[in-house]
């Protein structure tokens, strides 16, 4: 993590209307999970929370901010838009009321308020008083509210969101009669921009003087690995000890902080690698003056050759899925029964990896993932970027990007089961292409705006390969300057439709001449077709089952032929929710090998017959 962003001093955004100020959310705070242990403290929120819908914008001038009046229950983490009958649509103003007890043991600390996922803009008031501002779903923010909470009695905590569609955002909304579909609410992007406080908030409190982050970088060499930890420290700390747990061993290191920052090199002769067979989590324990971190890890390696992608030095095909997170009521709020579930599906269908399309979700997946073995190709929510409407408004996608880049490498860079970050899904350029045939060329603006994300990610993490994700049609210069190329392709579906057999063989040259110009490894990371659970025929025919099983195994048989695939993602894993339009039946997209509430498809027993009897 580079030092230049992670302690860049905040911005003060003043707002006349109340002449309240609000900070603005840094990275560095979001980087180390809230941890209940010897010397920190952490208090999870979920749960009912009051909720007022502010459809005439007035709450910040009526002072909604000091107490809801007339408000109803709303469940938290969780999308408001499913919970409340009136609101599935509206992504306007919303306020959010808690009230939290802090004890008397938190006296002396540096207390924080963290929100795991406000979609897109939040606003926070502790006890009336402005506190901080954020936006950008999918991605936590964090702000010390030392100064205005009260120890030893309870605290009013309101937070303000919401979800407005706006052609600058990232994921871009709401640009008239363009955009990829003609759809309400008019997202440019296939899926529902559910809204609210998606996932937990949460209270905590550490030591006045202690570790600030922690940063681990694993190296495999035949026999031994290395673990290097930089930490990052705030306040009088002058010395750290790291110490390594794991396999009966133990190896620690004692260290002098210089300026801000001290590592820790720790040799592990005979390391247990972690992998999707043996996925071993060793326990890094970071000891900096009073405070105490803990910090699961794995030790494994990521590269790529020019037709492979490398975990541990040995080649790994990726099989699985593009997937979301959504489920009826909680949207995409996290339920972690259906985490459980779906984890449970993958092994299930012998699935190793998953795409986090398009969006970094709950950090519980995240986790999860460590302990199961699953690989993640972790997406910033940069889905339906367009480069059509200007340089400005392009200009400022491109800085939101990169700030969503910092803030999910802060969050995710110690996480073994993320081995791929993803930068974009599905671009569109001036002149798209889209059926043609033929990519559509690349101009030097939009080149040099992926090659800067892609800068980014590389100052932020060289650790990881890092990619963007192409749109059938789209220009192939995008994909040829990332370190793998990653693309998704519907030949037989959205174009040849219900030609299997002549789209594969597109399918097949394009991937062919891909490879060729470019010389590096392709993840297939979507394919797949719309099926509606239970809709059978005797012949190959679009929407059923059996043809979404064929249409599955054609291009999986293709992709068997080129030793340059690194892996094949299907899409989806199970059916979502998506916007109103007239090729979504029932605001629905159909592509998923499991119904939306986890039942399988034709198309997931043979998966499951083909994945674990292969690579």
């Amino acid at each position: 993590m580079k030092k230049f962003y992670l302690f860049i001093l905040p911005v003060i955004v003043s707002f006349a209307a109340n002449a309240q100020a609000f900070m603005t959310a840094n990275a560095q705070d979001i980087a180390l999970y809230p941890q209940q242990n010897e010397s920190r403290n952490a208090m999870n929120l979920s749960g009912i929370w009051k909720f007022k819908k502010d459809t005439a914008g007035v709450g910040e001038k009526e002072q909604w901010f000091n107490g809801l009046t007339h408000a109803v229950s709303i469940a938290v983490p969780g999308s408001y838009n499913e919970q409340m009958e009136d609101s599935r649509d509206y992504l306007g103003l919303v306020w959010y009321e808690q009230r939290a007890f802090v004890p008397k043991s938190w006296a002396g600390q540096k207390i924080f308020i963290r929100v795991g996922s406000a979609s897109y803009a939040a606003k926070i008031w502790v006890n009336g008083k402005p506190v901080g501002m954020h936006e950008g779903g999918h991605l936590p923010f964090a702000f010390d509210i030392s100064n205005d909470v009260s120890v030893n009695a309870e605290n009013l905590i309101v937070i303000q969101t919401e979800n407005e569609l706006k052609p600058t955002r990232v994921p871009t909304g709401n640009l008239g009669s363009g955009g990829m579909f003609s759809n309400n609410p008019k997202t440019n992007y296939d899926f529902f921009p559910y809204a609210g406080l998606e996932r937990a908030v949460w209270l905590y409190s550490i030591p006045q003087n202690g570790i600030g982050d922690i940063t681990t970088k694993t190296i495999v060499n035949d026999g031994s690995a290395t673990v290097s930890v930089l930490i990052k420290k705030y306040g009088s700390v002058k010395k750290a000890a790291v110490k390594l747990n794991g396999d009966n061993t133990t190896e620690q290191s004692l260290l002098d902080f210089s300026g801000d920052e001290a590592t820790a090199v720790i040799k592990v002769p005979n390391p247990r690698l972690w992998s999707t067979d043996d996925p071993y989590l060793y326990q890094l324990t970071v000891i900096a003056g009073t405070d105490v971190y803990h910090l699961n890890i794995g030790i494994r390696s990521v590269s790529v050759t020019n037709k492979q992608l490398l975990l541990n030095g040995k080649p790994v095909f990726l099989k699985g899925f593009g997937k979301h997170e959504d489920f009826p009521i909680f949207g995409k709020g996290l339920a972690g029964p259906v985490m459980v579930k779906d984890y449970s599906l993958l092994k299930w269908v012998g699935a190793n990896s998953y795409r986090t399309s398009h969006y970094p979700y709950d950090e519980e997946y995240m986790m999860m993932a460590d302990r199961e073995g699953i690989l993640i190709i972790d997406e910033i929510p940069a889905v339906g970027l367009i480069f059509a409407d200007g340089e400005a408004n392009v200009d400022i996608r491109k800085e939101t990007c990169k700030k969503q880049i910092r803030e999910l490498v802060a969050r995710d860079k110690n996480h073994p089961s993320v081995i791929i970050w993803s930068l974009a899904n599905e671009p569109f350029p001036k002149n798209m292409n889209f059926g043609s045939g033929k990519d559509a060329p690349a101009d030097a603006y939009s080149l040099n705006f992926f090659k800067e994300l892609y800068r980014t990610a590389k100052e932020a993490d060289d650790t990881r390969p890092v990619t963007i994700v192409g749109l059938q049609g789209g220009p192939s210069e995008w994909l040829g300057a990332m370190d793998l190329m990653c693309i998704n392709r519907y030949y037989g579906w959205y174009t040849q439709p219900g030609d299997i057999k002549n789209g594969v063989k597109l399918f097949s040259q394009e991937l062919d001449d891909l490879h060729l110009k470019y010389n590096k490894p392709i993840i297939v990371t979507e394919f797949g077709a719309d099926t509606y659970a239970g809709m059978h025929t005797d012949q190959q025919e679009m929407f059923t089952e059996e043809f979404q099983k064929d249409f599955i195994k054609a291009y999986l048989e293709c992709a068997d032929t080129k030793d340059f695939v690194a892996g094949m993602h299907v899409w989806a894993f199970a059916d979502f929710k998506t916007s109103q339009g007239i090729i979504r039946f029932g605001g629905m997209n159909y592509k998923g090998v499991f119904t939306r509430d986890r039942k399988p498809k034709l198309a997931a027993y043979y998966l499951r017959s083909k994945w674990n009897l292969t690579h």
